[in-house]
């Protein structure tokens, strides 16, 4: 006959190791996701990051039978929103979606409370996002030679920057086009720093194609991309190497992540529909629109543009020098 103690140990044990198989047994159930689940975008709504977020999050929601629900955190070139999903439990109901200026940039040159690696499981590389400059829509220019020449001039132009890696865009450009004087203003996100240049508080700036719609419709001016290749949607407009800037070969790209520690059958899950998101016509077609390239990539691969961008920054902020004012 059992005793009450050895009954109570009993049932203490059979119910600790349900506990530990009930996350497994739930997944394996389908249970995942159960509810909304939160994704984390740490840049203000409009922004190139906010873009990207609302068109593969309603696909995957649709593909996962639950909503997943765009959280915008802006503030400090990303980090704020980085760290508190860093910092969130690892149960798959948090996640992020983040660009790599906040992710692999920012960690570099602020004190950042979150690792770009060690502190999240990546779960897909979505896109590769170029950069195209603008330019308020009355500014006497229209290309990059004309834009060089009246930034050099007694006048202070100013740029506006909308994260880590647009300002240190920003600098290298006024070093390259020996115009240190133009007045680098921040602000907290690439939409914010974009109608900085619509309402004409700003000269221009480097945008991350966010301004794709207020180009269609004359509101800013587009004098020149960053790319290698001329923009499929402005194919009238010339790239900065034809226009004779060299040096100004930059990218960025927006990516899914979870905090380090989500179980890897959730991540493996996510990763799996994402892939399936990554094929869908509409959302290529949708991308593409905006001069963003597609990608499809494994979890390993996008683990390593993570490792190689943050060492690639450690190495051209210790190159250059280069501090936040």
């Amino acid at each position: 006959m059992i005793n009450a103690s050895r009954r109570q140990w009993m049932a203490q044990g059979l119910g600790a190791a349900a506990a530990l198989a009930a996350p497994q047994w739930a997944f394996a159930q389908g249970k995942y996701p159960s509810k909304p689940v939160r994704v984390i975008v740490p840049f203000p709504a409009g922004g190139t990051t906010d873009i990207v977020a609302r068109l593969v999050l309603q696909k995957l929601g649709e593909l996962a039978g639950q909503s997943f629900i765009v959280d915008n955190k802006g503030g400090a070139n990303g980090m704020i929103g980085t760290a508190e999903a860093a910092r969130a439990a690892p149960d798959g109901y948090t996640l992020l979606l983040n660009t790599a200026g906040a992710q692999t940039l920012s960690p570099v040159i602020y004190k950042a409370n979150y690792e770009a690696l060690g502190s999240f499981e990546p779960i897909t590389h979505i896109c590769d996002v170029s950069f195209i400059v603008i330019a308020r829509k009355d500014l006497p220019v229209n290309n990059m030679q004309e834009l060089i020449k009246l930034a050099q001039g007694s006048k202070p132009l100013s740029i506006s920057s909308g994260s880590a890696m647009i300002n240190l865009m920003s600098e290298e450009f006024k070093r390259l086009i020996k115009a240190p004087q133009t007045i680098n203003a921040q602000y907290k996100g690439t939409a914010p720093q974009m109608q900085a240049v619509v309402a004409g508080e700003v000269d221009f700036s480097l945008d991350s194609f966010a301004s794709v719609e207020m180009i269609r419709a004359g509101r800013v001016k587009a004098l020149g991309v960053l790319s290698p290749q001329r923009a499929a949607s402005f194919p009238d407009v010339p790239t900065l190497k034809e226009q004779g800037v060299e040096g100004m070969d930059f990218a960025s790209w927006a990516g899914l992540l979870a905090p380090k520690g989500t179980p890897r059958e959730i991540v493996d899950y996510l990763a799996q529909q994402m892939d399936k998101v990554m094929q869908m016509p509409e959302v290529i077609a949708k991308l593409k629109s905006y001069d963003y390239f597609p990608r499809r990539t494994t979890r390993e691969e996008f683990a390593k543009l993570i490792d190689a961008d943050n060492k690639r920054w450690q190495r051209i902020v210790a190159e250059t020098g280069f501090k936040i004012n």
